[in-house]
């Protein structure tokens, strides 16, 4: 099963400097019929205008893995932590007992994210950030580990997430595909953040949701050139 919501169905939030389309519940829009999918519970599509930002506020027992697509994204929190997030790298924030952040894009351009949360496998983790580089050149044409708490990828070097779960990403150029493999009964949720994509046959547009269940084995081509962030769920 291959389900797409496309952009113009998502959730949608603007103010003066943001500009948010929800894939599933959050904030102001809710739909009971899209509350997360599996482990994941968030994926918030933000444009952020330069200068803009969230504001100090806390979080406790969530896995929040935010993925730059253009510009850049500068984290402080009450732990001590402080970092610049380009497009292309990840950060991640393990707010476990609790955690008061804020994220700003202090640059003079537009910034545009992924916010992805991701329920924790239990609560009471210790509180944790860490970003990490992702050259895009090592994305080119195959699916590069962003995040995982999946047995199978320790030891890959990959940031650590508390679920058994993992984060993908890829730039294709038109025509090129890569195939990505669901052992046992897991689940998947793709969002090409530029360009359009086909998995197995359907067609994915930019910035729309796939969720996938019940596929053993996807392959995705890219139509045009493409960039797609890819979540492997339980």
């Amino acid at each position: 099963m291959i389900d797409v919501t496309s952009l113009e169905n998502l959730g949608h939030f603007q103010n003066d400097w943001l500009d948010a389309h929800h894939h599933f519940s959050f904030g102001e829009y809710m739909n009971p019929k899209r509350m997360g999918f599996g482990p994941l519970r968030v994926w918030n599509d933000d444009t952020i205008v330069a200068k803009g930002g969230f504001p100090p506020h806390g979080h406790r027992d969530m896995e929040i893995i935010t993925y730059v697509r253009q510009g850049a994204i500068t984290h402080e929190d009450n732990l001590g932590n402080r970092g610049r997030t380009e497009a292309g790298d990840v950060q991640i924030m393990s707010a476990g007992t609790g955690i008061q952040h804020s994220e700003f894009n202090v640059e003079d351009e537009t910034t545009r994210i992924f916010q992805i949360w991701i329920t924790p496998n239990r609560d009471g983790h210790a509180p944790r950030w860490e970003t990490k580089t992702f050259p895009r050149g090592d994305q080119a044409g195959a699916l590069v580990l962003l995040a995982s708490g999946r047995a199978q990828d320790e030891g890959l070097g990959a940031p650590m997430i508390h679920q058994d779960a993992a984060l993908f990403g890829a730039t294709l150029t038109g025509g090129q595909s890569v195939t990505h493999l669901f052992l046992g009964n897991r689940r998947g949720y793709l969002v090409p953040s530029r360009g359009t994509v086909c998995v197995n046959g359907t067609e994915v547009g930019e910035r729309a949701g796939a969720a996938l269940a019940g596929e053993s084995e996807i392959t995705i081509t890219a139509v045009g050139d493409a960039e797609i962030v890819l979540a492997d769920l339980p």
